[in-house]
């Protein structure tokens, strides 16, 4: 007896399919969220940082709260 034998017995399929849709309307959802037309400003910010010379903490982060950064 082989695995995939016992897989096909147990009646798990389904849980296979409704894996596969939950996962892809993930990838749709993310997929929108990224390209979105409200997102194009942030990101063409975002795009040039690494090439700046400011020394710019992360958005969040307090340098002078005495805790280096960490919570």
């Amino acid at each position: 007896m082989q695995l995939s034998d016992v897989i096909a017995a147990a009646g798990l399929s389904g849980w296979a399919e409704a894996g596969l849709l939950l996962f892809f309307a993930a990838f749709v959802t993310i997929a929108i969220y990224t390209f979105a037309r409200r997102n194009r400003g942030q990101y063409e910010r975002l795009r040039f940082l690494p090439l700046t010379d400011e020394d710019v903490p992360p958005a969040g982060i307090d340098p002078d709260d005495g805790t280096g950064g960490r919570r």
